[in-house]
């Protein structure tokens, strides 16, 4: 094994999978636009794993070369179809495991008539090291990341050091990892993990002000209503 597959070898995940069944909405939006973008990948042991050896051809996939983004756990895609539909010169990648989220994400995507997304429903950890090569990502976005509150699933929460190692070396020079949290102690827990990291600089030198291209969600909004503030980030690649 190299060093690589053994930075995000772990036996937990940051998820766990439900398993809520689909509406009639979103059957019918799985029926008319999965086999278009869901990506058909070869997993490994679990539905969710990545096999060893899985490789995409991104430019074939989208038919063209473009600056790519990545957003790990795009949910239900409120906030990803939006901001792809806002920047048709770049082609998106979401890694979400939820078949319905997936579905509705299929249906904003039919509704907004965009074709610069495609879905990858494994683990969005190994997915991002699998299946793109180094230096090749404008950005990566973790948006409101489950914080997995209790001190024992801290092992759980997907930001670390060795998921920033990943996300840098997949960034290209320059390129940015968005991160947004509405969780006060997780937002320390990853600025304790990535504010020292030897090849992510903190753009804002602490928090960022709000990013303009992400819309408030019903998500967001409710933990804003809670009385939760939202926390951003922004990490630059560097060296």
């Amino acid at each position: 094994m190299d060093q690589t597959e053994e930075r995000v070898h772990r036996d937990v995940v940051s998820f766990v999978r439900r398993s809520k069944r689909m509406n009639d909405s979103q059957k019918g939006a799985w029926a008319r636009h999965a086999s278009t973008f869901v990506l058909p990948l070869p997993v490994g042991d679990v539905p969710t794993s990545v096999a060893d050896g899985a490789h995409v051809d991104w430019d074939t996939t989208f038919g063209r070369q473009a600056p790519r983004i990545v957003e790990i756990g795009s949910g239900v895609g409120d906030s990803l179809v939006p901001m792809a539909a806002a920047r048709p010169d770049v082609d998106f990648v979401a890694f979400e495991v939820f078949k319905p989220a997936v579905a509705s994400t299929l249906g904003r995507i039919g509704r907004a008539g965009i074709t610069n997304v495609r879905i990858a429903m494994v683990d969005g950890s190994r997915g991002l090291d699998r299946l793109f090569d180094d230096a090749t990502l404008a950005e990566v976005w973790t948006f409101f990341a489950d914080p997995w509150h209790k001190t024992r699933h801290h092992k759980r929460r997907l930001v670390t050091p060795a998921f920033g190692d990943v996300v840098a070396s997949k960034l290209v020079p320059g390129g940015l990892w968005r991160l947004a949290t509405d969780w006060e102690d997780y937002a320390l827990w990853q600025r304790d993990a990535l504010d020292s990291h030897g090849h992510l600089v903190n753009v804002h030198d602490g928090w960022a002000p709000r990013w303009e291209g992400r819309p408030i969600t019903k998500y967001e909004q409710r933990g804003l209503t809670a009385g939760r503030a939202t926390h951003d980030l922004t990490y630059e690649r560097v060296r």
